[in-house]
């Protein structure tokens, strides 16, 4: 049995390996690695600058949010084409978003991911779907190419996008958009 936090805790998480970041599934080696949708639950931060690039630059949209559409916020403004879970929790709308996309990029200013960052990956091994972390502090200026490698290696068509909420890292939204343009607009 796959064992999570022996997992997280192994040097291949902690340092970055790019052979550790990708679960790959048989299932991805069908599919072109051209994104024709961008998904989140909603979240402001990484989720909703997901969300607001591709509204901006017409990528359909989508998603799961908590029952009520609940975000740090308040409401979840109805522009999001986003479904609500059964539940209120966030637990579930992260697993929904992560199994109902083709993988997954978990954005972040600090290099280690925390709360329910760290949980979007759990979730991503479960489910066995590639995850790729994209920290500013420590890939800096190589994130873009390494978002562009993981889509194409992993054949992307849904990009799930996630990370800290804005309470948490103000910047995100910015960094998050910075990086989905240079990947995603050329």
């Amino acid at each position: 049995m796959f064992n999570v936090k022996v997992y997280l805790q192994s040097r291949h998480f902690l340092t970055g390996n790019p052979d550790a970041e990708t679960v790959h599934s048989p299932s991805h080696r069908k599919r072109a690695g051209v994104i024709k949708k961008i998904i989140s639950g909603g979240q402001t931060g990484a989720d909703r600058a997901g969300l607001d690039f591709a509204i901006a630059n017409g990528v359909p949209h989508g998603g799961w949010c908590p029952a009520g559409r609940f975000a740090e916020d308040g409401k979840i403004p109805k522009r999001y084409a986003l479904r609500e879970t059964p539940g209120a929790n966030y637990p579930e709308r992260t697993e929904f978003n992560v199994r109902d996309s083709d993988g997954t990029v978990i954005f972040s200013l600090a290099g280690e991911l925390a709360g329910g960052s760290r949980l979007t990956y759990w979730m991503a091994i479960k489910h066995r779907k590639p995850c790729l972390h994209i920290s500013k502090e420590r890939d800096g200026s190589a994130a873009r190419e390494k978002l562009r490698e993981f889509i194409l290696r992993n054949r992307i068509n849904t990009l799930n996008v996630a990370g800290p909420r804005a309470s948490t890292e103000p910047a995100i939204g910015r960094f998050t958009k910075e990086v989905l343009a240079a990947v995603l607009k050329e």
